[in-house]
C-alpha cells in the first residue's frame, strides 16, 4: 500500500529560487531565516532535518533525508551564503530575482542556490517516487570565506548520520563533471618589531623590514613552483601558486616599523603536499626573527591558518563519477580553478564529484545570473536521478 504524503506547499524550481534568492545570505551576514524557511518546507512535506549550528549560533548547516533512513544514498550539497553586492553596479536589486530574457537575475542564482532550489523543488516529486536509495539535501555556510560550514556534518556521517554513497557538489560547472581542484590554505601573519628613529635602527626592529623578506621568500616560492608544472594540462595555471594578497605596516618613512601584517594563500595542485610552503615559510620566520631579536627581544612573527579547503583529487571510476555521467549525459571529466566544498567530502572518504548548472562566468558578478535553459537542464539532472534512486 502506497503510504500517504503530507501535501505540503508546492514549488516550482523558479518560484524556489526566487525565495531563496530574497535571503540576503552574505557571507558576514546570519543564514538562519533561510535555514527556517527550508525547515519548515521539509516539515510541511513531512521531511525532518538535522541542524550544525556553528559555534557562535549565528549559522546553520541542514542535512535532510528524502526517502527510507536507514541507509546512505546520494547527496545533493550546496552552500547557502553569497559573495557581497557592495561596490558592484547593479541593474536590478540583487535579492529580488528578476527574469528576463531568458535568464534569472539575483545575488546566488548561479552560485549556488539554483542547485539548492532544484533539490528542494524536487521534494515532493521525490516521496512521491518512493525511493529505495535516499537522498540527502545538505546546505552549508561560509562557503564563500572558509569552507567549513560542511565539516561538523560530514563528522557525522556513518555515525549519527547515514555515511552516503555519494556525494554531488553543485557548484556551477554547466553540468559538466569536475573530479579534480586545487586546495586552498589562507594564512595572516602578524609582525611584532620595536620602533626606534631610523637613523638609529641598531635600537629597534622593524617589522616592515621582516615582512618584506618573508613576502620575498613567498614570491621565491612561487617563481620555483612555475618550474615542476603539473603535466595532465587539466589546470590554468599548472602549478602551485603562492600569493601576497595584502602587505600593511609603519606609520613614517623615518620610524623603524612596530608592526606589519601579511595576508597570503597557497593554492596547491592535486597530489601536492600543503605542507610544504607553510612549513618553509615558518622555516625562514624563525631565522628573520633571531636576527629581529638580537635589538629587540620582544619582537615576534605569529602565522595562523585562516582557512584550509582541501583539493579535490581525481578517482577514475567512483561511484560518484559513474553517477554523474549517467545524469548528465557526460563521458568525460573535467577540473575546475576554483576550490568548493568537495575536498572535505573527499578526505572524509565520501565518492564526490562537482557538477549543477549554469556557468561559474556568471558568479560573483553584478547582475549575476543563470540561463532558464540550465535551470531547466538542471531539473531533468535531477529526475533522472529519481528515476535512479527508485530503483
Amino acid at each position: 500500500m502506497t503510504a500517504t504524503i503530507p501535501a505540503g506547499r508546492r514549488y516550482t524550481p523558479l518560484e524556489m529560487l526566487a525565495r531563496l534568492v530574497a535571503f540576503d545570505t552574505v557571507s558576514s551576514k546570519s543564514n538562519i531565516p533561510l535555514i527556517d524557511f527550508v525547515e519548515d518546507y521539509l516539515a510541511g512535506w513531512g521531511v525532518s532535518s538535522v541542524r550544525f549550528p556553528n559555534a557562535s549560533g549565528d549559522k546553520v548547516a541542514l542535512f535532510a533525508t528524502v526517502g527510507p533512513q536507514d541507509r546512505g544514498g546520494v547527496v545533493l550539497s550546496g552552500h547557502t551564503d553569497v559573495v557581497p553586492v557592495t561596490g558592484q553596479a547593479w541593474s536590478r536589486d540583487p535579492f529580488t530575482l528578476h527574469v528576463e530574457n531568458g535568464r534569472a537575475y539575483g545575488r546566488g542564482a548561479v552560485d549556488m542556490k539554483a542547485f539548492v532550489a532544484l533539490g528542494l523543488a524536487l521534494v515532493p516529486d521525490f516521496l512521491a517516487a518512493e525511493l529505495k536509495t535516499p537522498i540527502h539535501l545538505f546546505l552549508s555556510y561560509d562557503e564563500e570565506v572558509t569552507c567549513l560550514g560542511v565539516v561538523d556534518g560530514i563528522a557525522a556521517m556513518g555515525k549519527t548520520l547515514p555515511r552516503p554513497r555519494a556525494v554531488i557538489v553543485g557548484e556551477p560547472t554547466s553540468l559538466d563533471i569536475a573530479d579534480a581542484h586545487k586546495g586552498v590554505r589562507t594564512f595572516h601573519t602578524s609582525i611584532t618589531g620595536f620602533a626606534a628613529h631610523s637613523s638609529k635602527p641598531h635600537l629597534g626592529a622593524s617589522a616592515v623590514h621582516a615582512g618584506a623578506l618573508l613576502a620575498a621568500e613567498l614570491d621565491a616560492m612561487q617563481e620555483e613552483a612555475k618550474l615542476n608544472p603539473d603535466k595532465s594540462g587539466r589546470f590554468d595555471p599548472p602549478y602551485d601558486t603562492i600569493h601576497v594578497g595584502s602587505f600593511e605596516g609603519g606609520i613614517a618613512r623615518n620610524i623603524l616599523a612596530d608592526r606589519a601584517e601579511l595576508l597570503w594563500e597557497i593554492r596547491t595542485l592535486p597530489g601536492s603536499d600543503p605542507e610544504a610552503g607553510p612549513a618553509r615559510f615558518a622555516s625562514l620566520a624563525e631565522k628573520v626573527l633571531r636576527r629581529m631579536r638580537t635589538t629587540a627581544p620582544s619582537s615576534a612573527i605569529e602565522t595562523a591558518i585562516s582557512s584550509d579547503v582541501p583539493g579535490l583529487a581525481p578517482e577514475p571510476g567512483s561511484e560518484a563519477e559513474r553517477l554523474a555521467m549517467r545524469l548528465s549525459g557526460r563521458n568525460h571529466t573535467i577540473a575546475v580553478a576554483y576550490a568548493t566544498e568537495a575536498g572535505h567530502f573527499q578526505r572524509a572518504g565520501l565518492p564526490t564529484v562537482v557538477c549543477g548548472p549554469g556557468s561559474i562566468d556568471q558568479a560573483h558578478q553584478p547582475d549575476e545570473y543563470i540561463t532558464l535553459e540550465q535551470l531547466g537542464a538542471g531539473e531533468a539532472f535531477m529526475r533522472r536521478l529519481m528515476a535512479e534512486c527508485r530503483n
